[in-house]
């Protein structure tokens, strides 16, 4: 099994029917009004963990990432600039989630230095303090995206700043973050880490105890995973963070050139014995947000479960995944997702043949593959990217896209749409104020060509607004 890619059948076979063992995954959102019509009960102490066998840590399959934490509903405050900047972070409540979450049975939690604008970190080390350091453990990011960032010091700076803002003396998890972006993958990985020594510097942390688990998370460049796991024996990682979910396990290279389906990064990491650790495996929630006629068809086929449960079972059918990461905003997500995990029940082989059929669905309809991570804001013209392609997106999942004039429906669509864009999306910040000028491409671990996809959304519009389509 180690020495070849396992396929799933044979997986399951050596899996068993019986074993209890899951994992999670890292979410953007749940679908919360769908949460609300079905409520899961939540057992306590029966939390579902993996054992890490680099360093015997009992890590929960359901891990909290803490990339899109709640914010007080308080009016946006201005910047120097005169623009709007996010909302404070609602401290109250993100010790009320960490505080339920570590109760059921959550002991990881990941950051990093870049989410929520910076100021991840400080609240995770304010809510986490309050426990004791044995209850958790802390997953961080030597997140040195900027040129700026790139020197040894402001580097060194960056990592000694992630132990002060999370009030900690050593970190259990740390990764080099967000490895494979931009045009030239490799070059980037060079600048960022190799060239200004910072990897030997993590390697010498881990090596003195600072850091006990040395990792990196994955987006894009393939040729930067394989090559990092190529050179596995030289820099011994002790886990990798890679994106997995039931539609990328199949389709993630279809929906965009520069993404790998997750089937092969996962068995890429089983050969070599390395735990992975998922994000996004709701793909920002898109996956708890099905369309209505998915939604119907797996509410069909068991009525009690959440669509995200399903997403969640995925991940934790697979047993080399140590634990998946969910950003869990509301109480209403981390509730549904304690019952999901207090155990976890892994999938059937026929479960499985289910959800790839879904996930062919789910890619049939080609919405644009952004899972709001933000990482494209702020945009220096103001636009709301997310927002915008979220919108698309909506009305393609619920059928509300018009496709041409002489569709029967036309006249409902074309002013179903118009409207709900202009609540949704302030005129000044919708796609026809982009200017092109690429800055956010290269942000994007999705690899989308967010300005085409805008000047696509901004003709249609115009088409709908000029009755031409």
């Amino acid at each position: 099994m180690t020495e070849k890619k396992i396929s799933r059948r044979n997986f399951l076979k050596i899996l068993g029917a019986g074993t209890a063992a899951a994992t999670a995954s890292m979410v953007g959102c749940n679908n919360k009004n769908e949460l609300k019509s079905s409520p899961q009960e939540i057992k306590k102490g029966a939390m579902t963990y993996r054992i890490n066998h680099n360093t015997g840590d009992k890590v929960s399959l359901l891990g909290y990432g803490m990339m899109r934490l709640p914010v007080l509903n308080t009016e946006a405050p201005k910047g120097a600039s005169g623009r709007e900047v996010s909302a404070p972070i609602d401290q109250d409540m993100v010790n009320k989630l960490v505080d339920k979450a570590i109760e059921y049975g959550v002991n990881y939690f990941d950051t990093s230095p870049a989410y929520c604008q910076g100021r991840s970190e400080k609240s995770t080390g304010i809510a986490l303090a309050r426990h004791k350091r044995d209850k958790f453990y802390i997953a961080t990011k030597l997140s040195n995206f900027s040129p700026e960032t790139w020197s040894r010091k402001a580097s060194v700076e960056m990592f000694y700043n992630s132990l002060k803002e999370l009030q900690v003396d050593y970190i259990d998890y740390m990764l080099l973050h967000a490895v494979g972006m931009g045009e030239d993958g490799m070059d980037n990985l060079r600048k960022r880490y190799f060239d200004n020594g910072i990897l030997d510097f993590l390697i010498e942390q881990r090596e003195k105890g600072v850091i006990r688990n040395l990792g990196f998370s994955y987006h894009g460049d393939i040729k930067v995973y394989d090559y990092l796991l190529e050179n596995h024996d030289k820099y011994k990682w002790d886990f990798v963070q890679i994106e997995m979910n039931y539609l990328d396990w199949h389709f993630a290279d279809e929906i965009n050139i520069r993404n790998t389906d997750a089937d092969y990064l996962y068995n890429e990491l089983l050969k070599r014995n390395i735990p992975a650790v998922v994000m996004e495996p709701l793909l920002g929630g898109r996956l708890s947000n099905v369309p209505d006629n998915i939604l119907r068809e797996m509410k069909t086929r068991e009525p009690e479960l959440s669509v995200a449960s399903w997403a969640f079972r995925f991940c934790g059918t697979y047993p080399n995944v140590l634990t998946s990461l969910s950003g869990m905003t509301y109480m209403e997500h981390l509730d549904d997702n304690l019952a999901t995990h207090s155990p976890l029940k892994p999938l059937s082989e026929d479960e499985l043949d289910f959800l790839e059929n879904i996930a062919k669905k789910i890619y049939d309809l080609k919405t644009i593959p952004c899972n709001e991570c933000q990482y494209c804001m702020p945009c220096p013209y103001g636009l709301d990217i997310p927002a915008i392609f979220s919108h698309y997106n909506k009305c393609i999942k619920e059928g509300n896209l018009a496709k041409s004039s002489s569709d029967s429906e036309y006249k409902k669509m074309r002013k179903a749409y118009l409207i709900s864009y202009d609540r949704n999306v302030p005129k000044m910040r919708q796609a026809d104020h982009c200017v092109q000028c690429g800055e956010c491409v290269s942000h994007c671990p999705q690899r989308i060509n967010i300005p085409k996809q805008m000047q696509m959304v901004d003709e249609y519009v115009e088409k709908l607004k000029q009755n031409t389509l």
